[in-house]
């Protein structure tokens, strides 16, 4: 790599080396709301219905994950940055349950809704991207429970719930150049919680049908999940050897590709990268040709995936 340092040396500022990656993360946050419904017993078999609602900061976040064609010279300033997060949540809900004297065991399944967020952002060579989308999703949930009669208006409960909010994504790419960058992110909102809580009846019932009547309550604990990738990708616009003078090898990557210093036909600044026609003979899905002309680019994301 030395030829490579010495063209890094006295050209830093020319040099066009865009990065390419992909990165994923999730998330686990507390989470906290309130509760009421109204339970119907008959015998030892309930049935009843429930809403809640609840805020949490369920933040998957995840920087980096860049890699470049010359590995020893990423442009400062390179930034991938994405983020989603679930800010609140509810829920409107069947329960069906089995009580034995205070103790009382039950399903649950129905409605959610909640709000999701994400934000990515791709800087690589100068050129910035930055996409945004939020919204307020629709969905499912199912979970169960356990809840403990400790007075006749008083009740102990303990409650998982599985949520899913669907997905939501961005996608979007620059203006052409030189270099263009493009960048998808999707937030897949399903996600988990555990939450121990407290609640009021408010007309206890008869001995017979103790759990019988209206409730309202609260509740808290954790939540894990909101599973969040990206991918950036990158491509030099003219990357074919027909558009290139004064080519030097520099070195060669570990895949046998070389590494060259180069100038375009039409400017003096001095690039370094592969040459698109070595490429397409290793990785010929990393080429994209243009109809007109038939000149290729390299994008640099498929490539630096193999």
């Amino acid at each position: 790599m030395a030829g490579l340092l010495s063209v890094v040396d006295t050209a830093k500022s020319q040099i066009v080396n865009p990065g390419s990656g992909s990165n994923s993360a999730s998330a686990d946050s507390w989470v906290a709301g309130v509760h009421a419904g109204y339970n119907w017993q008959r015998g030892s078999v309930l049935y009843g219905a429930e809403a809640d609602l609840q805020a949490t900061q369920l933040k998957s976040s995840m920087t980096g994950g860049l890699q470049y064609a010359v590995p020893a010279f990423p442009p400062p300033g390179d930034l991938a940055a994405t983020s989603s997060q679930v800010d609140w949540y509810g829920t409107v809900r069947g329960r069906l349950g089995w009580a034995n004297g205070p103790l009382l065991l039950y399903a649950t399944g129905g409605l959610a809704y909640g709000h999701v967020s994400l934000n990515s952002f791709f800087r690589t060579d100068g050129i910035t991207l930055n996409l945004q989308a939020s919204e307020t999703k629709a969905g499912w949930v199912g979970g169960f429970g356990a809840e403990y009669l400790l007075q006749p208006n008083l009740i102990l409960s303990l409650r998982y719930q599985y949520v899913d909010l669907g997905s939501l994504s961005v996608a979007g790419s620059s203006p052409p150049a030189g270099v263009t960058i493009s960048q998808q992110a999707t937030a897949s909102a399903q996600f988990q919680t555990v939450m121990a809580g407290v609640s009021w009846r408010f007309a206890p019932g008869p001995a017979s049908t103790p759990w019988q009547g209206g409730y309202a309550g609260i509740q808290g604990g954790g939540a894990w999940g909101n599973s969040t990738n990206a991918i950036y990708n990158s491509a030099i616009t003219f990357s074919d050897v027909r558009l290139k003078r004064d080519i030097t090898l520099l070195a060669r990557r570990s895949d046998g590709l070389g590494v060259y210093a180069y100038r375009y036909l039409w400017s003096d600044a001095i690039h370094v990268g592969v040459m698109a026609q070595e490429v397409a003979l290793a990785y010929p899905a990393a080429i994209v040709r243009d109809e007109l002309t038939g000149l290729m680019a390299v994008n640099y994301g498929m490539l630096n995936a193999n």
